[in-house]
């Protein structure tokens, strides 16, 4: 049909070691905000290689992927950026991933993306204080307890 979006699909790493969780820090004119690291998928690319791919570009680290945990739906004009994002409409699959190498030092990745200013371990009795999206599933701790999560910021 003429004039309609796409639906973009990506690919989510949690991370959880030693009670922190493996976050890109981003900036935009309000200031630091938090996300797991991950992105979009390439065409025929599966899941699994889209989550790989991605936190080796935004953080340096190679993962081995696990289950899925969660499903989240972002329909952009129904949340907080819908003046600026009301086109998005993202699917985003979060798998249980854990660090192959763990480097002495985190640093961006080679392919950061634009916003994103650092990566960093985040103690999760922190998450509360930050801002982080989605934030609902950081209220959760990162364990979803269902698997889809329906649309939310």
């Amino acid at each position: 049909m003429p004039g309609m979006l796409n639906i973009r699909t990506s690919a989510k790493a949690i991370i959880v070691r030693d009670g922190c969780i493996l976050l890109t820090r981003n900036a935009d004119h309000e200031g630091d905000w938090y996300i797991c690291p991950g992105g979009g998928q390439h065409h025929g690319e599966s899941l699994e290689q889209a989550v790989m791919r991605e936190v080796f570009e935004e953080t340096g680290c190679r993962v081995r992927v696990g289950k899925l945990l969660c499903v989240r739906d972002y329909i952009g004009a129904n949340h907080e950026f819908a003046d600026s994002s009301s086109h998005q409409h993202q699917v985003e699959f979060y798998f249980e991933c854990e660090l192959v190498e763990v480097p002495a030092e985190l640093k961006v990745g080679h392919e950061r993306d634009e916003m994103q200013t650092g990566v960093e371990w985040v103690a999760l009795d922190r998450l509360e204080k930050l801002r982080i999206y989605p934030r609902a599933l950081a209220m959760a701790r990162f364990e979803p307890a269902k698997t889809y999560l329906g649309d939310i910021n």
